[in-house]
């Protein structure tokens, strides 16, 4: 890691490592430590936000041993605090991730403040309560909020963010495989893919890099082989969990798909599955055809349809129609209605499932004529 990274990594686990009981009523700092605070440029101050609410998820909701929970951030080889594993800027947001030193946890910087605004004050509580009453929402386990508590110099000159969210790693147990094994293993971050995306259509693509634009939209180029049970169940589950999403008013999320060769849980052991309760999309399904296993969560819900940004890209759009700049572009993803967005989503999911028919024979397959005596 560069020494920004390193940093940033220093901030994070120092709010980790707080007590438990640490949030944003932690007492009020002295002058003299408002003004150092200001003056932090990577290195924040940092403080659990509402740490007793995400306790109570980790250990009585997602059953996530707190001991466990806490040494997932130390070194396993040493038994003290270390860095955390810079993983780079994965998304189009700017957004940059660590895991923790065991991979079993994700950490994502929030760096756009209508977003962790709107997670803060307009969706936590329901995502809370909605995961209480269904433990094993497809909704990515968020098991601590951070956030600065102080205006800071860091955060005003954009060179370190001020909120991140530590969630589950739905790619755990890829590290404990061989390097030609972790290969092996295929993530796709799904959408809508008929949506308009300024980034890759206007002007030709050239709003930004290659390298940012192949992140964009992923297509999966197969199809998600389970039983009908499994599909029904799957879609039902999604179906409830984009329900809060659509009354929050959230757009933008995305499916996380993982598969990786089921031959892998037979060559030396099983891989090992995300920490806490286990869920079938967790723990991983197995293909019909036993050829792969499946991971998915949903991801990315943090993109509110009321938010200045996406009122001022619905402008973009219309002025670029406006001015017939090539075709007419239809809604982006985060222009469009939440309830729109919803209906396209499941209809994604609807899609990418494959299940047999009456017959056995994979639904939407030609079958071969049966023959004449």
């Amino acid at each position: 890691m560069g020494r920004r990274q390193r940093l940033i990594s220093t901030s994070i686990l120092g709010a980790i490592f707080k007590t438990s009981h640490s949030d944003d009523r932690d007492k009020r700092p002295n002058l003299l430590g408002h003004i150092f605070a200001f003056f932090s440029v990577f290195s924040l101050p940092l403080s659990r936000y509402r740490a007793e609410l995400f306790r109570h998820l980790r250990n009585q909701i997602w059953e996530i041993e707190e001991e466990e929970y806490t040494e997932s951030f130390r070194s396993p080889s040493k038994g003290k605090r270390t860095d955390l594993i810079s993983i780079g800027d994965l998304g189009y947001s700017g957004s940059t991730f660590f895991t923790s030193p065991n991979s079993k946890f994700l950490i994502k910087s929030l760096p756009r403040a209508f977003e962790q605004s709107f997670f803060r004050q307009r969706l936590l509580d329901t995502y809370a309560e909605h995961m209480k009453a269904n433990p094993a929402s497809l909704l990515v386990r968020i098991t601590d909020c951070l956030y600065s508590p102080r205006t800071t110099l860091g955060a005003l000159l954009g060179t370190a963010p001020d909120h991140h969210i530590v969630m589950e790693n739905i790619l755990y147990g890829k590290s404990s495989c061989s390097k030609d094994n972790q290969k092996a293993w295929e993530t796709y971050d799904l959408k809508p893919n008929d949506y308009f995306y300024p980034e890759r259509d206007i002007a030709g693509g050239k709003l930004a890099p290659e390298s940012v634009k192949e992140r964009l939209i992923d297509e999966f180029p197969d199809k998600v082989r389970v039983t009908i049970d499994e599909k029904e169940q799957l879609v039902a589950q999604i179906t409830s969990d984009t329900k809060i999403l659509k009354a929050a008013n959230a757009v933008d999320y995305s499916l996380f798909l993982v598969r990786y060769p089921a031959s892998m849980s037979s060559e030396g052991g099983k891989v090992p599955v995300p920490p806490g309760k286990g869920s079938p999309w967790r723990t991983g399904v197995t293909s019909r055809d036993g050829k792969w296993i499946y991971r998915a969560i949903l991801l990315d819900f943090f993109w509110s349809k009321d938010a200045l940004q996406a009122h001022a890209m619905t402008g973009l759009v219309k002025t670029f129609n406006f001015l017939k700049c090539g075709k007419d572009h239809g809604p982006m993803s985060i222009t469009t209605t939440s309830d729109e967005y919803q209906t396209r989503f499941l209809q994604m999911v609807e899609n990418l499932i494959e299940v047999p028919d009456s017959t056995g024979q994979p639904a939407g397959e030609l079958r071969t004529p049966l023959v004449e005596a």
